[in-house]
């Protein structure tokens, strides 16, 4: 093993990062930390046919908002750079050639439409083409043809691929930090394309090249590259270089738990699998998740840290993360999971702050308010009243609105059931009590209304609800005396009034 640990997160810039390359990049940045090394950012854009204009910006603003910005990459140049690879393309080519000197990989010269040809007609037999050793002879490449074949190939401008040369009749016995030991038989193996005719090397060969050169110690990434394990660690030998550890992450599942998370299943169950909005679909921070909640729960989904503790800082995470406490299986995506952590996490945070973000909810996105919205002392005390209700700071419009407009309309079946012929009378009387009230303070309202309650000898059923009603348009809220004191004496009596005015005698 290198001295120092050292890995990347190398997505391609093809699109939004989905949620599942955000773990991905959380469990690379969680290892790195927790034994003090370098995260690194490469961005793997030899496809140029695939590139997408934003994403490249779109994959580091992600990692900045979730908190586990890189170390070296675009933009945070170290020692190991340029970290795109598109800028990397020089080298490639040479170390393609270097392989083919030392007759472990060769040139081939196959047109698309031969290999086509030779894959229908494998399918009629009812089998599959396989470019490898029990046909590479028979076809047009530097194996199969003189070195003057080849050489007038070549200078005739012809196209060629660079193919790596897998071995025959050898078993491959590789160790993944998760899954333990792992045996390749290498007959089944093709000879993938390392270096295609535009002059751009594939992944393979990229990959292993620019781990190989950024001294990556560690390759952690989704088990969807295991089919290329045995491949890269034939590179690393045909290089004789030490190949780094690998750890083949779970895949995270659907919901349902069969297949793979989807956007379609986001769009299909109503939440996001993007950390940030990308044209039509929002994102987990426009959807109001805090980040430090988002990382909470990615980390958990494939990931057990041996005990019942479920809510971890970003500190407690590096200190506690391991690779070998990593599940196997997939990890099935739970939305009411992720916003049950985001609940978790806005119950922390202190009434001011969320307040603060309450004021900017609002002023993006109330139409009318009136001016005591505007006060954060009134907001931090709303907060403090409603927020264990809540979800998302964006709930407590919802659950709150009352407190910011008087009612306009009043819940249909909560009128029928509460007001009765009687209540106006009794309401008129609950004006009375306030206005005789000096210190209009939520146990002093209680005590007063309820004393009345008794004398008149009235059950509590036929003014309590009611009172709320008028209060806040409905049966919601929190205690009813808390928000007869946040509202003021002068507030309250006016929407009993209005109430009175409103609903029938």
């Amino acid at each position: 093993m290198k001295h120092k640990v050292r890995v990347r997160f190398a997505p391609s810039p093809t699109g939004p990062l989905h949620i599942g390359g955000v773990r991905t990049a959380l469990f690379n940045y969680l290892f790195a930390k927790h034994h003090k090394g370098d995260f690194i950012l490469r961005i793997e854009d030899t496809d140029q046919s695939r590139y997408v204009e934003g994403a490249e910006k779109y994959i580091v603003d992600a990692l900045n908002w979730c908190g586990i910005p890189f170390d070296e990459g675009p933009g945070k140049e170290g020692n190991y750079g340029p970290y795109r690879q598109s800028q990397r393309k020089k080298l490639y080519r040479d170390y393609a050639l270097k392989l083919v000197e030392a007759g472990s990989a060769y040139y081939a010269f196959d047109t698309p439409e031969r290999l086509d040809f030779h894959r229908k007609d494998h399918e009629a037999k009812g089998k599959t083409f396989i470019y490898n050793w029990h046909n590479r002879l028979k076809l047009s490449n530097s194996l199969s043809l003189s070195k003057e074949e080849v050489q007038n190939k070549i200078d005739a401008g012809e196209d060629y691929v660079i193919r790596f040369k897998s071995p025959q009749d050898e078993k491959l016995v590789l160790n993944d930090l998760i899954r333990g030991e792992i045996t390749i038989d290498t007959n089944v193996l093709d000879d993938k394309v390392l270096f295609k005719s535009d002059g751009m090397p594939t992944y393979h060969l990229a990959n292993i090249v620019d781990d190989h050169l950024m001294q990556i110690s560690h390759v952690i990434r989704g088990e969807e590259w295991l089919p290329s394990l045995a491949l890269h660690h034939l590179l690393y030998n045909a290089f004789d270089w030490q190949a780094p550890q690998f750890a083949h992450l779970p895949l995270i599942m659907k919901p349902a738990g069969k297949g793979k998370l989807s956007k379609r299943d986001g769009e299909k169950g109503g939440f996001p699998v993007f950390p940030l909005s990308w044209n039509e679909s929002v994102g987990y921070k426009e959807a109001g998740y805090f980040p430090e909640a988002l990382v909470n729960f990615l980390a958990l989904l494939g990931w057990n840290p041996g005990t019942e503790q479920e809510l971890f800082s970003l500190d407690e995470l590096v200190q506690t993360f391991s690779l070998d406490r990593v599940n196997k299986s997939g990890a099935r995506f739970d939305p009411e999971k992720a916003k049950w952590y985001n609940h978790q996490y806005l119950q922390k945070k202190n009434d001011s702050e969320l307040a603060q973000t309450l004021l900017r909810h609002m002023e993006e996105n109330v139409d009318s308010f009136s001016v005591r919205t505007l006060d954060l002392g009134y907001l931090t005390k709303v907060v403090g009243l409603i927020k264990e209700r809540a979800d998302f700071v964006s709930d407590f419009w919802e659950l709150g609105s009352y407190f910011f407009q008087a009612p306009t309309s009043y819940n249909e079946k909560a009128v029928k059931k509460q007001w009765k012929e009687d209540t106006p009378k009794i309401m008129g009387q609950i004006i009375s009590v306030l206005e005789g009230i000096d210190a209009f303070e939520s146990v002093e309202i209680e005590t007063v209304i309820k004393d009345w309650i008794t004398k008149q000898e009235l059950s509590f059923g036929k003014v309590m609800p009611p009172l709320r009603l008028v209060i806040v348009g409905d049966m919601k809220g929190p205690h009813l005396f808390d928000i007869l004191d946040l509202l003021g004496k002068e507030e309250s009596i006016g929407r009993i009034k209005t109430a009175i005015s409103t609903l029938p005698n």
